[in-house]
């Protein structure tokens, strides 16, 4: 719970993430039938459609289209300007006209930001605030990581995962798609990795609220979905990083495939989550052949440049019983199985060098020697890449303490089961990835963020929205706004944003509410302003321990705080938005 002013939460332009510059006119612009949807280059037909579709959802709203090289009254046009940066754009919103100029990302990009300046409520015409804004990201990549190795999310809610990424102008969507407890991509040469690797028979939690659930769970996309997915992830300005775990992370792999193990199996698909001790056989020239062979086939499925290799988690048990990972470290002349990992490491990223891509992993891929070239994604905190930067190597920033959204958001007795540590939405935008550890010299080396679900106890999309929302949009302001932070501020524009994403089903973590108090003089006692975090949302309260839900006061004015015989006070309250989404029971304790 935070202290803000109570004015933060005016009828104001709700931008996120907060543009470089924004100046806000007097007037407005009427967007009505008679408006006009226009683009210099047909490379931007998939814009204009885009805010067409947009309109047509959101307000019955059909707009004639039109290729144009003018801008002219009562027109919103697209201006793509080869001499801007890629991802900078300007948005001018006269009283006549709506013009975005900018590179062909830019032009998306200032696509979202007039988007977000729409109302909320559907009518014959939208009204817009002229405002001049001159906008471009701090970093080049801006990430947010699923998991889908544990648990599988079909093709339609990774595609509306993408959809809310894009609104908020992430541009990289990190997959997770290989697991101890599932393989979840198609490869034709190895149809033993579908057929046995993408399924399991059920799932024995770690958590002591959870147990054996005893229900089969599995799945893959095919390599046709997956080819429609990175398409519709491309007219959306997201790049799709595939990632497949190795030499560890790999339990489903290897009930596939055991020869490529150190011990030959059997194995099963992990039904019960911890790192494993039984990983690739890193001594085996077998292992190699299949990892280029899959290697191949994604390659053909996926443009990006960047493919992660994950890395991270391999423990070295088996390789120091394991007759050919001993013989390879002595052919190879290693010093030991750190020194193994790295030339695994190191192969695998020869080998997508010579394809054209380039090789991102978990900091482990730092462990006996950086490979030439390697990106690295520093999660085990800033040391690994603060030190990468410093040999000049890209590098991604995910430390846990601020980038791990399936980390708990509130109190554990009211949030949904999640991994025993605290993250809350003010400590992830508190954020600042260009520490003042790393030399100045070194900054370019950062190159973004990344926001990281893992899905251990997160069994439906539901609850991957509720875990990434609203902390997601923190991650996409830390990646694209400059370096000062104000929270109060960013709460101001999240109460519009969070009733968006309302309107369009989303479920997100309703936030605390903001809170104020003003001391009654000589009594010790004092009245309690509250402020609900979503733009009109109730507060239902009690002050007795009854459950809000069911027995709540609506909030309509301050509260009279009493101390009665000195004893502490409980206010116990829910917030419910206006579509009836209702948060979890949230406790303020107030001492004399």
């Amino acid at each position: 719970i935070f202290f803000f002013s109570l004015s933060l939460f005016s009828n104001e332009i709700s931008v996120i993430p907060k543009p470089l510059k924004m100046d806000i006119k007097n007037g407005s612009f009427n967007v009505n039938t008679k408006t006009k949807i226009t683009c210099n280059d047909k490379k931007l037909i998939h814009i204009t459609d885009f805010l067409n579709d947009f309109l047509r959802e959101n307000y019955d709203l059909r707009l004639d289209q039109k290729i144009s090289k003018k801008t002219g009254k009562q027109e919103i046009s697209f201006i793509l300007d080869n001499s801007s940066e890629k991802e900078s754009y300007t948005l001018h919103i006269s009283q006549n006209s709506i013009v975005v100029r900018g590179g062909e990302s830019g032009l998306f990009y200032g696509l979202q930001t007039l988007l977000q300046l729409m109302p909320l409520e559907k009518s014959p015409s939208v009204t817009l605030p002229q405002v001049e804004i001159q906008d471009k990201p701090r970093f080049k990549y801006r990430g947010a990581m699923l998991d889908v190795g544990r648990y599988f999310y079909t093709p339609d809610e990774v595609k509306k995962f993408i959809d809310l990424m894009a609104h908020y102008k992430l541009n990289t969507f990190h997959w997770h798609l290989t697991e101890d407890a599932g393989w979840r991509i198609e490869i034709k040469k190895y149809p033993l990795l579908t057929k046995i690797g993408a399924w399991r028979r059920g799932t024995q939690s770690s958590h002591p609220a959870e147990s054996f659930d005893r229900l089969p769970h599995g799945g893959f996309y095919t390599q046709a979905q997956i080819k429609d997915i990175v398409s519709y992830a491309e007219k959306r300005n997201i790049t799709i990083i595939p990632e497949i775990d190795m030499p560890g992370h790999t339990l489903a792999v290897l009930a596939a495939c055991p020869e490529i193990s150190c011990t030959g199996g059997p194995f099963k698909v992990l039904e019960a989550w911890g790192v494993q001790k039984d990983v690739m056989c890193a001594g085996n020239e077998q292992t190699y052949k299949f990892i280029e062979d899959v290697l191949d086939e994604l390659l053909e499925m996926f443009p990006s440049q960047i493919i992660h290799i994950g890395g991270d988690e391999a423990p070295k048990e088996r390789w120091k019983e394991c007759p050919k990972c001993q013989e390879k470290i002595s052919i190879e002349n290693l010093k030991n199985e750190a020194g193994l990992q790295s030339y695994f490491v190191k192969r695998v990223g020869s080998y997508l060098q010579s394809k054209g891509r380039k090789m991102l992993g978990w900091d482990e891929i730092m462990e006996g020697g950086l490979a030439e070239n390697a990106m690295v994604m520093s999660w085990r905190g800033e040391e690994s890449g603060i030190e990468a930067a410093k040999m000049h190597h890209e590098v991604v920033m995910a430390p846990t303490a601020f980038m791990y959204l399936d980390y708990y958001q509130g109190d554990h007795e009211t949030e949904p089961v999640n991994f025993n540590v605290n993250l809350p939405l003010e400590k992830v935008y508190s954020y600042e990835p260009l520490s003042s550890r790393i030399p100045v010299e070194n900054y370019k080396y950062i190159i973004g963020v990344q926001g990281n679900i893992w899905t251990e106890y997160i069994h439906n999309y539901s609850k991957i929205e509720y875990m990434a929302f609203p902390r997601l949009l923190a991650v996409a302001e830390i990646g694209w706004s400059d370096a000062e932070k104000d929270f109060d501020d960013f709460s101001k524009r999240l109460s519009n944003n969070l009733n968006w994403l309302d309107k369009k089903g989303v479920n997100f973590r309703i936030p605390d509410v903001a809170y104020s108090t003003t001391a009654i003089a000589n009594t010790g006692d004092f009245d309690l302003v509250m402020q609900p975090s979503v733009k009109e949302a109730n507060i239902y309260y009690t002050l007795n321990g009854d459950d809000p839900m069911l027995k709540g006061t609506l909030y309509h004015s301050p509260i009279r705080i009493i101390f009665e015989d000195n004893n502490p006070v409980q206010l116990k309250y829910i917030v419910r938005t206006r579509t009836g989404r209702v948060s979890g029971t949230r406790v303020l304790n107030f001492d004399k």
